[in-house]
């Protein structure tokens, strides 16, 4: 297997310096090149090929979103952002997932130094992902299909939606179709604290329905969406006859906190046959025994297919524990997801 080629835009020597180390301690990977600006960076793509580009989003020349539309028009790679972990970083990074960056890496604050080589594994990590991930098309994108809601569905009635590398973007294409009267979604994307409260508000403003941060001991409603915070476990738990959130600071499983197998086993637990287990898009296996909990448990389970995913990472261990009640396009699982719990559906293995 060829060695991962990537090349490094910042325009910070120092990042570039410290990126080179890590990249080049790996046995997989090499760093091809580094330019300090999208310019450079332009004419050592066309030379190099890289398999990946990491790309800062404050740059002088060009503006790290301004390249990476251009790039993913005209000569689409795998990107992985580097991003500031402020408001406005957070915010600059959700729109760069959405043009088509496969994920992103957030800089320390202080101490860069020691906090870029802390991070150097799971920047390899984001690197190999992308070099595997399916280039997602923005140009291509499939317009929105409202979806049919015919009958009421109960109060008790809940999805449950894990997701990884790739997962905003299709998180917000499964909930963008949902109409107001839809059972409440609660949602596990594995993101850092920080940005988990920029993406719910920016699924909200697309959303019929209203999407949120998670917040301990709430109350779950219908017509809602629940968004985990970073860096903490999501459970779904019962408060007399109804539903609530409950967040927890335990130890990361699967190394992710928040963990999708902790929502889907929560709720398994809590729902059963009322509920819905989806997994989305993502390297790695979390989720997969979660989502054969909620099988086992009666709930009606979904994973994305091959084709509609960026990594086929944690849909496929789903399928091989034979952990899917059925395997979906993405443009499709809004409505499936919806037409099962319509219907009161499940199966038991």
């Amino acid at each position: 297997m060829s060695k991962i080629s990537v090349l490094c835009v910042d325009d910070s020597a120092l990042i570039r310096q410290l990126m080179t180390e890590i990249v080049n301690s790996q046995k997989d990977m090499f760093m091809v090149a580094t330019a300090p600006d999208p310019l450079v960076a332009r004419e050592l793509i066309k030379h190099h090929n890289p398999t990946v580009l990491t790309l800062d989003v404050e740059m002088p020349k060009m503006d790290g979103l301004d390249f990476l539309e251009k790039l993913m028009r005209l000569r689409p790679m795998p990107v992985v952002m580097i991003s500031s972990l402020t408001d406005r970083g957070s915010e600059v990074t959700l729109r760069a997932l959405e043009l088509g960056a496969v994920d992103f890496v957030t800089k320390p604050q202080i101490g860069i130094r020691d906090g870029i080589m802390q991070y150097g594994e799971k920047i390899c990590e984001k690197i190999r992902s992308a070099a595997q991930a399916r280039l997602p098309n923005p140009a291509q994108r499939t317009a929105v299909k409202p979806v049919s809601l015919k009958t009421l569905i109960g109060s008790e009635k809940v999805i449950a939606i894990g997701a990884s590398t790739g997962g905003t973007e299709a998180i917000r294409q499964v909930l963008e179709p949902l109409p107001p009267a839809c059972p409440a979604v609660l949602i596990t994307q594995h993101m850092p604290a920080g940005f988990t409260h920029s993406f719910a508000e920016r699924l909200n403003r697309l959303c019929q329905i209203t999407v949120k941060e998670a917040e301990q001991g709430e109350r779950v409603l219908p017509g809602h969406a629940y968004i985990a915070p970073g860096d903490k476990h999501m459970e779904l738990a019962r408060s007399g006859a109804n539903y609530q959130i409950r967040l927890l600071e335990t130890p990361p499983v699967n190394r992710h906190r928040p963990a999708v197998d902790v929502l889907f086993n929560s709720v398994a637990q809590c729902a059963g046959r009322n509920a819905v287990g989806v997994l989305l898009t993502g390297m790695g296996n979390d989720g997969a025994v979660g989502l054969l909990e909620m099988k086992k448990a009666g709930s009606w389970t979904i994973a994305q297919n091959e084709a509609s995913c960026v990594v086929y990472g944690m849909p496929r261990e789903a399928i091989l524990l034979n952990a899917a009640s059925e395997v979906t396009h993405l443009d499709d699982i809004s409505q499936h997801m919806v037409s099962r719990l319509a219907s009161g559906q499940a199966i038991r293995i």
